[in-house]
């Protein structure tokens, strides 16, 4: 069994060496022809003279590439606005394309085999390395051996290391697409088999890996908590929502000429639901349109009230939602590492409410602005100081770069806990009108803090179950692991009636409990 582990490990490593390495498996030289062809004729006779120092010069790796492109674009850019001829600035995004088509060599020429080498042989690797626990570890039952003391799991070296792989993936994907266009270009294959009329992009690579983690992960999450049905159901739940909802429908939609629409995901979270452009998109095309945009406005203001109600907030952030997906499948290796502390509790509540509260205002601006045809509120530009700002901050560097980057460093539901404008708004319908509840048998607690150290939402649920008192955090997730580790049953995950919910601590001490005679 170990031999196949290492195996599995050597070919894992093997794929991912192959994944980064192949940033520098292309060259690219740009021809008159792809120009006239990618690049819009009324721009042709402006761009064409900058551009001539680029034509047919060849480019070892992108990132001097795209610079020249970026700047030759730039100063013809820059002229225009000094002589205030602004219908001459030019807004369109060639960069990306012209790279893609300019891309030459072994990445370009060897898409297939370079994919099933790098997803293909990996997902094999990871497998043979995840699925041989099963006898290595024993009986059933949850196994931490060493989490604290391995370079990966308490910020060591390797988690470190992850961490600023994962950031920077992060920062090239959002703000520098044309560098990973070699990346792009790999999953092209996957994408010709679903819409065999598109071309991959920056965003279908993203979905692309952000479900294959999850699947992956999601295997060693089952074999793991195998023992415990809510954690294999629940983990079977996320890996489908991701695959089907999330990857699979919208790609199927697009390739029917229908929107691009996860159903699963919703507003707030889905902050450019509500987008001129977006509503536009749903509105005009025809009934299917339609109706997925009814069904977003129903799912966020019926489906969430009703959903919480009878099930807490974990029917979404720990059954369908891809952020609690991917943080509970390959983010499980971190959740020890989630802070516990006071302050960071404190520090919590202001700041997701706060991202919540920017999120409605904003929403009110785009919804301003797409109703009265006018761009600014009180002499505001709503693009400018209120939709630009809030993609950018939340919707790229904290959900994405941080969320995701510091897994390794502060644990696996960062953007959960700190950023998430869904959760607030569930959390706020769990803390105060919900049936779910996690009840407490504190006279059983042996105060092993098992229950804490692995909750990944940072609570402290040692202190809950000390004083036998209901745990209805909004905060909570319900993913189960506080249940699910605790040696003597302590903890219980129930819907019942709101009688009792919110029950006082019984704290022993002096003049704790009285008697009476």
């Amino acid at each position: 069994m170990k031999a196949i582990r290492y195996t599995g490990l050597i070919l894992f490593l093997f794929s991912l060496g192959l994944f980064l390495s192949s940033f520098f498996l292309s060259s690219f030289t740009l021809t008159e022809k792809s120009f006239d062809s990618i690049v819009k004729t009324e721009h042709q006779e402006s761009l064409r003279p900058v551009f001539k120092e680029v034509f047919d010069k060849t480019y070892s790796v992108s990132i001097p590439f795209v610079n020249d492109i970026k700047s030759a674009v730039e100063q013809v850019n820059v002229k225009a606005r000094a002589e205030q001829r602004w219908n001459d600035v030019i807004y369109d995004d060639y960069v990306g394309s012209l790279t893609r088509a300019s891309a030459e060599g072994f990445v370009p020429d060897n898409k297939l085999l370079t994919f099933l080498l790098i997803y293909v042989i990996g997902a094999v690797g990871a497998l043979m390395f995840i699925l041989p626990q099963v006898r290595l570890n024993g009986p059933p039952g949850i196994k931490n051996n060493h989490v604290f003391d391995h370079a990966l799991n308490s910020r060591g070296w390797m988690g470190i290391l992850t961490g600023v792989l994962l950031i920077g993936f992060y920062i090239l994907l959002y703000f520098f697409p044309a560098y990973i266009t070699n990346w792009i270009i790999i999953v092209d294959p996957l994408q010709k088999l679903i819409n065999p009329s598109a071309t991959s992009s920056q965003w279908f690579l993203y979905g692309f890996l952000y479900t294959f983690t999850v699947l992956v992960m999601g295997v060693r999450m089952i074999i793991k908590y195998r023992h415990n049905k809510y954690q294999v159901f629940r983990t079977c739940s996320v890996m489908f929502f991701q695959l089907a909802f999330a990857f699979l429908i919208p790609e199927i939609l697009v390739r029917l000429n229908q929107p691009y629409f996860d159903f699963k995901n919703m507003w707030p979270l889905d902050y450019d639901f509500f987008d001129a452009w977006h509503i536009n998109t749903l509105t005009s095309s025809g009934g299917a349109g339609i109706f997925m945009f009814a069904w977003g406005i129903t799912l966020f203001v019926i489906g969430v009230p009703v959903f919480v109600y009878f099930f807490g907030k974990r029917w979404y952030c720990s059954w369908v939602c891809g952020c609690g997906g991917l943080a509970e499948t390959a983010g499980d290796p971190f959740r020890q590492l989630s802070d516990k502390s006071l302050k960071a509790w404190q520090i919590e509540r202001y700041l997701v409410h706060a991202v919540l509260v920017f999120a409605v205002i904003m929403t009110i601006g785009v919804l301003y602005s797409f109703i009265t045809g006018s761009n600014t509120i009180m002499g505001i530009d709503t693009y400018t100081y209120l939709r630009k700002p809030y993609g950018f901050a939340i919707g790229s560097i904290f959900s994405g770069v941080v969320g995701t980057g510091f897994y390794p460093l502060m644990g696996n539901r960062v953007w959960c806990r700190f950023g998430c404008p869904l959760a607030a708004y569930l959390g706020l319908v769990q803390r105060f009108k919900s049936r779910f509840r996690i009840t407490t048998n504190g006279g059983q607690c042996i105060s092993c803090g098992n229950c804490s150290t692995y909750c990944e939402m940072g609570i402290d649920v040692r202190w809950y179950a000390q004083r036998g008192q209901n745990i209805i955090r909004s905060s909570c997730v319900g993913c189960g692991v506080c249940s699910a580790v605790c040696p003597r049953g302590v903890l219980n995950l129930e819907n019942r009636d709101e009688e009792g919910r919110f029950n006082q601590p019984i704290l022993l001490g002096n003049d704790s409990i009285e008697v009476n005679k």
